[in-house]
């Protein structure tokens, strides 16, 4: 159902296009390898052409001296500006919800992030602190203040959010993908901030819904505030299967103050959907996968929501090209119960509090065995009239090929 939220001129991306291509250029002294979002035509001599491809990955290899041209200084520029997105002392709150968009525990958490190196060495560093709620086991006269455990996030540098993390960022809108290959410090965050001291280490607690230690898809997409120094980090975590397993959020602000899920949204109103129907006029930027990554295309959206008496949704979506100025229209119906809307072909959204969703398929799995391109998207409305969008886009293989960013406006 990938081409319900994207536009079409950027549906069926090849997920070779998510990896960089090498292009080697012969000279007689070196030989200089560049990057580029999509294959070129080698400039060897006739002659070396001849050698092949296996030939020439071998003749790469062995060149000691290996010179990158600007890609790759623009693809540390990049990094630098994910950095200083990041850098920072973030108070922040923690919620974990089921599919359903119901509210299973809130955690209170610190976040502290800084870097060190220089050039393309540089790294991130983030130690992320939990408050521990006191145990049920405390004797009485014990000190009873609430203790902190510190949880060290792996360094983040040019190789991890390439190769492991498969980075989608938009530096100018502040918005960025992650991936995850385990839910490690999700479930840190659960056991310290739910179970704290009395945590025994089952590996099914009795009164706590921990992460699969094998989920299939961990993916975090986070979503700047337009107003403060405000953000929100929100999961995905699919069960082995590409069930939707969970839905995990971090909502964090820079300073001294602690922000909650209840004071994201300005506007009071008496259903979640209500804030999300009408008209929305907006620019969406989609880019390929990869801190390389190149601006796919760019296209005006249009999406119409409108909600029947009977719980039935109908949504609209025109997308024209800026390029090509193609126009392409999708209609479809969905039904509402409680906080799930459930589309027509499969694809699920969760009504969240502080005018937030978040939508996935409903079986992953099936999509991947249908040979079918999916995607995961985190939305978050901060006023009535203002929301963004931040989609995951994934091939049928199960590869991470683009990330999109639409900011909408209500019309």
């Amino acid at each position: 159902m990938a081409e319900t939220l994207i536009p079409s001129c950027v549906q069926g991306i090849s997920s070779t296009l998510s990896k960089s291509w090498a292009r080697i250029r012969y000279t007689p002294a070196t030989v200089k390898v560049s990057v580029s979002g999509r294959p070129e035509k080698l400039g060897f001599r006739a002659r070396s052409i001849a050698m092949g491809r296996r030939r020439l990955r071998l003749l790469a290899s062995a060149i000691a001296s290996v010179e990158v041209e600007d890609d790759e200084s623009m693809s540390i520029h990049s990094l630098r500006l994910f950095f200083a997105l990041n850098i920072g002392k973030w108070n922040g709150s923690f919620y974990q919800f089921d599919a359903h968009g119901n509210m299973l525990q809130s955690v209170i958490t610190k976040l502290s992030v800084s870097s060190y190196g220089e050039d393309d060495l540089i790294s991130l560093i983030q130690s992320l602190y939990i408050k521990q709620p006191l145990s049920s086991t405390l004797i009485v006269g014990h000190n009873s203040e609430a203790e902190w455990l510190e949880y060290k996030i792996k360094e983040t540098n040019i190789f991890t959010v390439d190769k492991y993390q498969q980075i989608g960022f938009f530096p100018t809108e502040k918005a960025f993908s992650l991936r995850y290959q385990t839910a490690g410090m999700l479930e840190t965050v659960l056991r310290v901030g739910v179970l704290g001291e009395d945590d025994i280490g089952e590996e099914s607690p009795r009164n706590l819904r921990v992460p699969s230690r094998r989920p299939s898809i961990v993916c975090e997409n986070c979503l700047y505030s337009l107003k403060k120094d405000m953000r929100v980090r929100a999961f995905h975590v699919m069960d082995p299967k590409g069930i939707l397993e969970m839905l995990l959020i971090f909502v964090e602000q820079r300073g001294d103050a602690t922000p909650s899920i209840s004071s994201l949204f300005s506007s009071v109103v008496p259903e979640k959907i209500t804030p999300f129907l009408g008209k929305w006029k907006g620019h969406s930027i989609t880019k390929r996968t990869g801190v390389y990554g190149a601006t796919i295309e760019e296209a005006e959206t249009v999406t119409l929501l409108d909600l029947h008496g009977n719980g039935q949704l109908i949504q609209g979506v025109t997308s024209t090209c800026s390029a090509s100025a193609s126009e392409s229209k999708v209609h479809w119906c969905g039904t509402l119960s409680d906080n799930l809307i459930t589309f027509d072909g499969g694809f699920q959204v969760t009504l969240l509090p502080g005018g937030m969703y978040m939508g996935c398929p409903a079986d992953i799995g099936k999509s991947v065995a249908e040979l079918q391109s999916f995607h995961l998207e985190f939305c978050w409305m901060e006023s009535p009239d203002t929301r963004q969008r931040l989609i995951r886009t994934y091939d049928k293989d199960g590869l991470a090929v683009s990330s999109t960013y639409i900011l909408e406006t209500k019309a």
